[in-house]
């Protein structure tokens, strides 16, 4: 039996298809453990990949205007929509320390697709707590309880920890995936690679 363990951050917009279609992935090979695995993707940036950036504070226009195309049409094969949040980037720890309390109520899949949705597709503020507040609800959480957790030194270790080991294991973004333990792929766009591997 396969395994893929997926990296993945609320704030990507990449991780967002990405998430998409893994869950198409999943309903074509139902034989294959997917474990997703919460990170924030700042802290990642801040360790190995600080070029992001530079990136965003020197645009190449042509490649700007070329990536907004490209997401378009990335959006359209997987069937989402992604906008532009007026709030971007987003200080997503509370949405994905909350992750570990959605797997551990057997609700990720539902929780992490609300989260996207709210901030990518209805362009809401997922750092606020009235939004997550709403996302929690709408999925079948305990509202209380769970921030309750994600305040929590162990939830704030729980996503510390993930995120340094994706650092250790030669991750440097989000999604970042594992197939079978050491086989990485970085991307939506890679999935497609893991697919024929698989």
């Amino acid at each position: 039996m396969s395994k893929i363990e997926f990296f993945f951050d609320c704030s990507s917009p990449w991780t967002y298809l990405g998430f998409e279609q893994i869950l198409q992935l999943k309903s074509r090979h139902p034989d294959v453990e997917i474990e997703f695995r919460p990170i924030l993707v700042g802290g990642v940036f801040n360790a190995v990949n600080p070029s992001v950036y530079n990136t965003r504070e020197n645009p190449v226009p042509a490649k700007v205007n070329y990536g907004k195309k490209d997401m378009k049409d990335w959006a359209n094969l997987v069937g989402i929509k992604i906008g532009s949040p007026p709030v971007f980037p987003v200080n997503s720890v509370k949405a994905m320390r909350g992750a570990f309390v959605a797997i551990e109520e057997g609700c990720l899949e539902d929780y992490a697709r609300a989260v996207f949705k709210r901030y990518w597709t209805d362009l809401a503020d997922i750092s606020q707590d009235e939004v997550l507040g709403d996302i929690v609800s709408s999925v079948g959480m305990d509202k209380d309880a769970f921030f309750q957790k994600i305040t929590d030194q162990s939830y704030k270790d729980k996503l510390k920890e993930t995120t340094e080991e994706l650092i250790k294991r030669g991750g440097f973004g989000s999604p970042t995936m594992f197939l079978n333990g050491d086989d990485i792929y970085f991307g939506n766009d890679r999935i497609s690679l893991m697919e024929t591997k698989l």
